[in-house]
């Protein structure tokens, strides 16, 4: 069910533009508040939540409670648990005594929540955003104009190509497509995964189990020194909480940025189950392939330097850290599991001057997760790890900032806003 369009000269508390997981928990979030008047706006005919990637048995790196709803708010009606209980699923996961979500089941469960809302509008391409008369307008591809006090960003990231592979020809895809192009990758006579990270090694898995059915030569090549696993310690996790962010906030830029780089394996390593069902599954190929090895590589301190296309083939030019030498892959098949990157949105432009950026370029993202010059006009979602550290892209706190952003926008605290929840001092 989608809102109905609103004469023009409405006024919108807020307008969220994109609708991923972030903005879609915000709108559930905002739906029963009387006193805040919002909609949401994305250009896709309905949810989709990384459909490229649903592997067999995939799932979420966060427990279930990293919902939508539920840290902000457990008692509402858009909580994973109605859901399951609404699909008459929730005995049979209460017995699975898994509490991770299949991805495709999250992906599921967001679109159930979305078709409940009556303040979400797919189909709506945002063309321009402008300010006037102390107002944000913006306009949509189909000609309609949405008046608003503020905006909520949730436009999300985009797939990144690295430097090498820009403007390279061939049919090479990046993770975000490759259940959509499977098919046609397992074709080819070789195929190499460049990336380190779960997205890598799920396709990785996948690859080598269906490696004999196939035939090809199967390469795997990280610029990491190791196929690194995900820190989920508990003392760890704790870096997921207000405590972490207003330490974090209150960094120099330049230590942020060096942190930034350095607390990777905190959000992108690799599930350390998925790493050992890897070496498991090696070993078992090449006990049953005897005397002839397995034809697949694992290629660790290896970034890549140059790629060219021609005749069918990819030659990927390499160099070996450590060792420092230069070395070269050729293959059919390119797999970029090169990860995400988040960039302003076009639409934006006519209000750069009202927007904050920081010393290397990129939003200055302000604790209460504002972006523009008063502080708290045009809200962020996620693409803050240069201001709010691993917490930015973390599932389990996007209740936590919706919560947050609904203080701002009300200028009183609807659902309560945790100030601590660490046993541990971050700051001295």
């Amino acid at each position: 069910m989608t809102a109905r369009p609103e004469a023009p000269t409405k006024t919108y508390d807020f307008v969220g533009i994109g609708l991923g997981p972030f903005n879609l928990g915000l709108a559930c979030l905002t739906e029963p508040i009387a006193e805040l008047d919002g909609v949401f706006l994305d250009s896709k005919p309905d949810f989709e939540w990384h459909a490229g990637m649903f592997l067999d048995g995939a799932h979420l790196q966060t427990p279930f409670m990293s919902d939508l709803v539920t840290l902000a708010d457990p008692t509402s009606p858009y909580s994973f648990l109605t859901y399951l209980k609404e699909k008459g699923r929730l005995y049979s996961f209460y017995i699975r005594e898994n509490f991770y979500p299949l991805r495709v089941e999250y992906d599921d469960y967001c679109r159930w929540a979305a078709n409940k809302l009556t303040n979400v509008r797919f189909s709506t391409t945002v063309t321009e955003v402008t300010y006037e008369d102390d107002r944000y307008v913006v306009r949509t591809q189909s000609g309609e104009t949405f008046r608003a006090r503020h905006l909520v960003l949730g436009t999300g990231t985009v797939p990144y190509v690295p430097q090498a592979c820009q403007g390279l020809g061939g049919d090479f895809l990046h993770n975000a497509q490759y259940m959509h192009r499977k098919a046609e990758l397992q074709s080819k006579k070789s195929i190499t995964i460049v990336g380190s990270g779960q997205s890598a090694a799920e396709i990785y898995y996948e690859l080598l189990s269906e490696i004999d059915v196939h035939g090809y030569d199967l390469n795997w090549v990280t610029r990491s020194p190791r196929f690194f696993p995900l820190e989920y310690t508990k003392l760890t996790l704790e870096m997921t909480s207000p405590d972490y962010i207003d330490y974090f906030r209150a960094l120099p830029e330049e230590t942020r940025y060096r942190l930034e780089k350095q607390q990777k394996g905190l959000f992108k390593g690799i599930n350390s189950e998925l790493i050992d069902s890897i070496f498991d599954l090696l070993y078992q190929k090449n006990v049953e392939s005897g005397d002839r090895p397995v034809p697949t590589r694992l290629l660790t301190n290896s970034s890549l330097t140059s790629a060219r296309y021609e005749d069918g083939s990819y030659t990927l030019g390499s160099h070996q850290d450590e060792q420092d030498k230069d070395f070269e892959i050729h293959t059919e098949g390119l797999v970029l599991a090169t990860g995400y990157h988040y960039e302003p949105p076009v639409f934006l432009d006519p209000i750069r001057d009202r927007l904050r950026f920081d010393g290397h370029g990129r939003f200055d993202v302000a604790r209460n997760y504002a972006i523009d010059v008063t502080g708290r006009g045009v809200f962020l979602q996620n693409a803050g790890v240069h201001t709010h550290s691993i917490t930015s892209p973390d599932l389990g706190m996007g209740a936590y900032r919706n919560s947050y952003i609904i203080r701002e926008l009300l200028g009183t605290e609807y659902y309560p806003v945790e100030k601590t929840i660490a046993f541990q001092e971050f700051a001295v």
